[in-house]
Formats: structure tokens, C-alpha cells, sequence
């Protein structure tokens, strides 16, 4: 199937509320365009020097996405345009995201992105770290950054209940911090090609699929 109706049997299945970034990581330009011409505006990247390029030759009005493990000496690359960054799991980020975003002007936004897989090789706080940090009202010293929720990486695995778990438990995390955040914090990210129905089904809002989109990854 072509990426145009890709996007589009996506766009017409998805509920209404779930918003859908397209990973484009390691795809060409021309496959973003094709993407972009069938109505999608949302293209999520891993690499700041691929995105960097990517968005110099595109529309303006895309929307662009850090989803990928970020150095923070790396943050100054994509500090001018990037529109959210899923991928945040430490202080130290948050600080040097902070530090960019005032030299540019910018408040930008982050998600926390929060270890709940099997796998001890994905990135992310854990929960009671995490926990840590919110109490420790520590935010409050980075006026340039603003949470807008939580990511995670679901394990990669064929069961179907591990995974559903996995998502439930950052949704139950989500709904308990949300009051402290308000409004502003309205972003659960969780789900990928594999396994979006199901993170659906446990409360995800925002979902990322790239390889039903474009196919393989073209490394």
C-alpha cells in the first residue's frame, strides 16, 4: 500500500482525540512529502542532524518531534523549531532544553519519558525517580521548558497483556499527575505500529507509526 492512503486509512480510523505522528526517522524527503501531501503534519525524528536537514526542506507548517534518545549537546540543533520533545528523561535535559529555549526565545515543550518495559536497554526515568523529581518542585527553576505529559516505549513482544500493562500503568501515572499540571499537560504518547490499538485502548492520546506509514527503515 502507498504512504498516501496510509495516511489517510489513519487518519479516517483513528478516534478523534489521538493525535498521529508519523516516524520518519531514516526515510527520504520524498517519502515526508508524500506524507505531507496526503494531509499529515506531524513527522517525529531520532536524530537531530536528519530532522535539522529534513526541516530546512519542507513545509513550515509541520509540526516536528524529537521521539529518539536526545545528548544534550545536541539540544541547540533543533532548539529553534522543534515542537516537542518526547524523548526527556533526566534533569540534566530538562536544564540544557531550558538553557536553548531562552537563547532562542522559545518555551518549548516536553514530555517525561517514563521506563515501565521489560527491556533494561530503554531509556526513561523510573517512576520513583520520577516521582522524586516532580515533588521536588524542581520545574519551577526552568521557566523555558513546559510539560505537557508522559511517553513511554512499550516492550517488544508478542504478548499482547504485557504490553497493555505497560500502557495502563503510564495512563493511571498520567491521570494521577495531571491536576498538579492543569490544563497544559494533555499528552499521553504511547504506541507504535505494533501495538497502538492496544495503547489506545488504555488511554493514549498521541501515537507514533512509522513502518505501517513508510515500510521498512532504510538505514
Amino acid at each position: 500500500m502507498s504512504i498516501t492512503s496510509q495516511i489517510k486509512y489513519l487518519h479516517e480510523s483513528l478516534p478523534s482525540e489521538v493525535r498521529l505522528v508519523a516516524v520518519s526517522k531514516f526515510h527520504p524527503i520524498e517519502a515526508l512529502r508524500e506524507a505531507y501531501d496526503a494531509g499529515q503534519r506531524i513527522f517525529g525524528e531520532s536524530r537531530p542532524q536528519e530532522m535539522t536537514t529534513k526541516q530546512a526542506a519542507l513545509p513550515a507548517d509541520i509540526e516536528w518531534h524529537m521521539i529518539g534518545h536526545l545528548q544534550t549537546n545536541k539540544v541547540k540543533m533543533i532548539a529553534p523549531y522543534v515542537a516537542l520533545i518526547h524523548s526527556v528523561d533526566s534533569e540534566r535535559l530538562v536544564a540544557e532544553i531550558d538553557r536553548c529555549a531562552a537563547r532562542v526565545g522559545r518555551v518549548i515543550d516536553i514530555l517525561f519519558e517514563v521506563h515501565l518495559a521489560a527491556e533494561e536497554s530503554k531509556s526513561g526515568w523510573n517512576e520513583a525517580e520520577l516521582r522524586v523529581f516532580i515533588d521536588s518542585g524542581a520545574l519551577v527553576h526552568y521557566p523555558n521548558v513546559r510539560l505537557r505529559g508522559l511517553m513511554t516505549i512499550g516492550t517488544l513482544t508478542d504478548d499482547i497483556e504485557l504490553n497493555k500493562s505497560e500502557f495502563c500503568a503510564l495512563r493511571d501515572l498520567y491521570t494521577e499527575l495531571r491536576p498538579r499540571f492543569g490544563e497544559a499537560f494533555d499528552t499521553l504518547s504511547m504506541g507504535m505500529t505494533s501495538d497502538y490499538r492496544e495503547a489506545i485502548e488504555c488511554g493514549s492520546n498521541m501515537v507514533r507509526i512509522g513502518s505501517m506509514i513508510f515500510g521498512e527503515r532504510v538505514y
